[in-house]
């Protein structure tokens, strides 16, 4: 194929993508009301499920301070179309969510035709982990990283003359920044095993670079997270979790890149 080709073959997929996207927005903008009600403002709300799932952990391990306290939070909108901007804005974020996996498969259909046989074998697969990285590092934003971060600031204050009365569009931005952000990072172990098998990354290059990947992965856990050390070290520690579950992901994918090339010998 020719650059125009490629160009044409890319604006093709790029044109479903969108309207997979288009389409999960749509969905999602018929049920507005009760997704921003029931989903967007879950975490804001003393009653979701993972406050339940904390006190339920804190009796058992006999930690109260998992135990989050009641939420009292307020909310405003300080522009005339505010809350329909609002309304568009998260009917695509989330329709995006949804699209996500068909996306995914849009831009492997895109790049397969230019990888060799052997890296399509060792890329097997890789929609379907990606899809399932994705969805767990916004899982984990979701129930795990935003109750926490809600309720910290939520309840701080400098003095009690002064209220927290946050505005949707602040409330929706951070929520989107740590839902999107840890369902990207969470794509480590793919990325690793793909570059791994190769050649282009090695285990020995992952554990004696490991002091440099840390740095990294605190800067993007700052990055991701509200600037408040609890939200920091909780994301962090996930993300340095995946480093090592990459570092032995390298390691069998080497192994098995160096048994393939014996074997060709």
């Amino acid at each position: 194929m020719s650059f125009t080709d490629h160009i044409e073959d890319l604006r093709w997929h790029l044109i479903r993508s969108i309207a997979a996207i288009i389409i999960g927005a749509i969905f999602v903008f018929t049920k507005i009301d009760w997704v921003f009600t029931h989903i967007i403002m879950g975490p804001a709300k003393s009653d979701f499920v993972s406050y339940k799932w904390f006190c339920r952990l804190a009796r058992f391990t006999h930690m109260d301070s998992l135990c989050l306290g009641d939420i009292k939070l307020k909310f405003q909108n300080t522009a005339m179309s505010g809350q329909f901007m609002m309304s568009m804005s998260s009917s695509v974020f989330l329709g995006f969510i949804l699209a996500f996996p068909y996306v995914l498969w849009e831009f492997w259909k895109f790049l397969r035709p230019a990888l060799k046989p052997n890296e399509i074998k060792y890329a097997r697969g890789i929609v379907f982990w990606c899809s399932v990285l994705f969805f767990a590092g916004v899982l984990f934003a979701y129930y795990i990283l935003a109750p926490y971060t809600i309720n910290f600031f939520a309840g701080y204050q400098l003095s009690p003359d002064f209220q927290n009365i946050i505005t949707i569009d602040n409330y929706y931005d951070t929520m989107t920044d740590m839902v999107l952000g840890l369902g990207l990072v969470f794509e480590l172990p793919v990325i690793v095993y793909f570059l791994s098998r190769i050649g282009v990354l090695t285990p020995k290059i992952m554990r004696d670079k490991r002091r440099y990947a840390i740095l990294i992965l605190m800067i993007a856990s700052e990055v991701i997270t509200p600037p408040d050390w609890f939200s920091w070290i909780l994301v962090f520690i996930p993300l340095y979790i995946l480093y090592e579950i990459s570092v032995y992901i390298s390691e069998r994918a080497a192994k098995e890149k160096r048994k393939k090339d014996a074997m060709n010998e």
